[in-house]
């Protein structure tokens, strides 16, 4: 049986692990997010070692990391837009795609714009341009004021010209 001291030293090592990880100090963040993960494993934790994998372009072991994430809570929707986008990293473009539509779908995701912005950049790159200004405008109704879709809508628009 865990203990609670366990689950509350998991979160002070992925809350570390966090802001050294934002801090630059990525082999740092990864010793103290495994450190969360031996004693609580969560979506998150998975999750956030996974995008610090991805700042040192380890971008199979990011994407191994949210597949493990995903294991833990298949509600979460962060993984599911995280592979994509490390996919799309690697040029993997058309196997983003169901990622980032299941992100879209995840019922515990709170920024729902981005898989919306990431399957625009998708479509774009794959010169299907209608689907881009599709998913872009996606990403503006999930938030208005979300300025990367509206510099892709004009960019977009602009190369249509």
């Amino acid at each position: 049986m865990e203990h609670q001291s366990d689950v509350e030293k998991a979160i002070e090592y992925l809350q570390k692990a966090y802001k050294l990880q934002m801090g630059g100090f990525l082999d740092e963040a990864i010793k103290s997010y495994k450190a969360s993960l031996e004693l609580h494993p969560t979506a998150e934790a998975h999750t956030f070692l996974g995008w610090t994998y991805s700042f040192m372009g380890l971008y199979q072991e990011a994407i191994d990391e949210c597949k493990m994430a995903i294991e833990i809570d298949g509600d979460f929707g962060n993984p599911y837009n995280d592979i994509g986008a490390y996919l799309i990293e690697i040029d993997h473009f058309e196997e983003a795609i169901p990622w980032l539509e299941q992100a879209k779908l995840a019922k515990r995701y709170e920024a729902r714009h981005y898989p919306y912005h990431n399957l625009g950049r998708v479509y774009e790159r794959l010169g299907e341009w209608k689907k881009a200004i599709e998913e872009y405008k996606g990403a503006l109704r999930v938030l208005p004021e979300y300025e990367a879709a509206k510099q892709s809508l004009i960019r977009i628009h602009g190369m249509m010209n």
